[in-house]
């Protein structure tokens, strides 16, 4: 029923460009460049380099993590009229459609301190929805109505919310009453019966019927159960990490929830921190799947499901090491609901899912996985070369975060940007955070104040060439030119020279990877550089800083 994709906890980017917009002249200070507007519907590009959410439904393509959407396929861009996703605070865990029906699970981090020192930590920050495909949002919040029945909860508990009923048994069970380790990593809404699923960490699984204003526990089995039905009468304490019972009796990794799906057939698939679960009734009664029944590991940081002509669709899972020896990442794929499970891209740690057919994409920390025959045999993507702008290079190895095809295309969600293809892979349009070189022509929900006129800039600058990789220096074309480009140290010697033969006319870039001539790593300290534009030289300063 969904096209949702998490948020990632390793995303969280270390930083962020300081004021609004990016003011230009010192210039961009991250590579995982964002545009921060105000909430209006038009906006220059995609918000923010790192795309870890994709959702398409028909011509609408959504993109997280600032809730992105354009319907004619890259030329035009919006971004959600929603107050509660202005600025920095909150971003974009998850996204579901339903036909007009938009939801948005919204989480943030903040920094604690643990006994190893300064830890992030994803926090729960409510959700949003819009009956009318965007254009006027809703906001829920992840607490409790004060005035709420005792007998739901928000995604977060009442302080005494200390039993969940299953089966007409009460189970024991310990409220989660705090944000953190709580967000909407995953949401499912099936419009068949206006349910919404969420899949929130230490939360655990949760459904609401009426629109998020209430929440009910959905209680999956223990982990040492491979079958969980209320006339089993079975009892047992409903905590995720619970101290009061020995823990070789019971241990709720798989309370846990991490990802959620409804399928076509109705079947609940339900994933954790223990395991992959199933329901055919609505999350009554589950099937609890682990490595004994050949997954690769008990972690399932993601559930997609491929549309089949026959048959129920194939359902597709990204696994992780849980708790216990022998587990590793990967995938696994069950095409008989559940009764066998194929294996492949083990050792592999995989975000997402789309397909097309026979055609499956697989979007992981090894770049884009591409298959032409059902899943069984792959080949990589992590080079996405643009030929209408072939100076324009990608970070090497690029790492893939989210996937989606849709009528123009797939398209591919990574560290680097947003990269659509219309030929399977072969070739790619590259959509980042675009800062442009002069306030012309910005839309009205960009301040022109903001984006000062400037005849070329660098980013990310400082530049640090082992973790940023790729510094990118940025000028305009009015018309077809070879351009030069002279790299100087802060002698004025000149370290490297880059050469673009016949670039076509418009805003420009050029990558610069921080090695000299002679291929060796340049030191720390201040470097300049000169590009040689149509007659013009155009200087700015760059700082590399390991």
């Amino acid at each position: 029923m969904k096209r949702t994709r998490n948020h990632l906890p390793r995303l969280t980017p270390g930083v962020l460009l300081r004021d609004g917009l990016g003011i230009l002249a010192g210039l961009l200070v991250c590579t995982l460049a964002v545009w921060v507007v105000p909430a209006q519907h038009t906006t220059h590009s995609i918000l923010y380099n790192s795309v870890t959410n994709l959702h398409a439904d028909g011509d609408a393509l959504w993109v997280g993590p600032f809730l992105n959407v354009t319907r004619d396929g890259g030329t035009t861009w919006q971004v959600a009229d929603a107050d509660s996703l202005a600025g920095l605070v909150n971003r974009v865990y998850s996204i579901d459609v339903g036909d007009d029906v938009v939801w948005v699970g919204l989480g943030t981090t903040r920094s604690v301190e643990s006994g190893t020192g300064q830890q992030s930590v994803d926090m729960a920050r409510g959700f949003l929805f819009s009956t009318d495909g965007g254009a006027s949002w809703t906001y829920r919040s992840p607490n409790a109505p004060a005035d709420s029945d005792p007998a739901t909860t928000g995604i977060l508990d009442l302080p005494d919310d200390t039993v969940t009923v299953y089966g007409g048994i009460a189970l024991p069970t310990l409220p989660v009453t705090v944000p953190e380790q709580s967000p909407p990593w995953d949401i499912d809404y099936d419009p068949l019966t206006r349910h919404l699923w969420s899949a929130s960490q230490l939360a655990g699984l949760r459904r609401s019927t009426d629109d998020g204003r209430s929440w009910q526990r959905i209680v999956l089995p223990p982990d040492t159960t491979a079958y969980l039905a209320p006339e089993l009468g079975y009892q047992f304490p409903y905590f995720v990490q619970p101290t009061r019972v020995p823990i070789d009796q019971f241990f709720g990794l798989n309370f846990q929830a991490f990802s959620v799906l409804v399928d076509a057939t109705g079947t609940v698939w339900a994933g954790s921190a223990g395991g992959l679960n199933r329901s055919v009734d609505s999350g009554v009664r589950w099937t609890h799947y682990t490595v004994d029944d050949g997954l690769t590991g008990n972690w399932i940081l993601s559930i997609e499901e491929q549309p089949r002509a026959q048959g129920p669709p194939a359902i597709w899972a990204a696994t992780g090491p849980g708790r216990g020896a022998g587990q590793a990442y990967g995938v696994v794929v069950t095409r008989d609901g559940g009764h066998t499970f194929e294996q492949v891209l083990i050792n592999e740690t995989v975000y997402d899912f789309a397909f097309d057919g026979s055609s499956v994409y697989i979007a992981g920390l090894g770049g884009l996985f591409i298959s032409d025959d059902d899943g069984r045999t792959f080949r990589t993507e992590r080079e996405f070369y643009d030929p209408t702008q072939p100076e324009r290079t990608t970070l090497p190895n690029t790492e893939a975060y989210s996937v989606e095809t849709s009528p123009t295309g797939v398209w591919a969600g990574t560290e680097d940007g947003l990269f659509n293809s219309r030929d399977g892979g072969r070739t790619w349009r590259i959509f980042r955070a675009d800062v442009p070189l002069s306030p012309d022509g910005l839309p009205p929900s960009v301040p022109a104040s903001r984006v000062p006129r400037v005849e070329a800039y660098a980013y990310p600058n400082p530049f640090s060439p082992s973790s940023d990789r790729l510094v990118r220096l940025r000028y305009k074309l009015v018309s077809e030119s070879a351009v030069t480009i002279r790299i100087f140290d802060f002698g004025m010697n000149l370290v490297r020279r880059l050469h673009v033969s016949g670039a076509g006319t418009g805003e420009r870039e050029v990558s610069w990877d921080g090695t000299s001539d002679s291929g060796t790593r340049v030191a720390n300290g201040p470097y300049f550089y000169a590009i040689g534009v149509e007659g013009d030289t155009f200087w700015g300063k760059i700082l590399v800083l390991e």
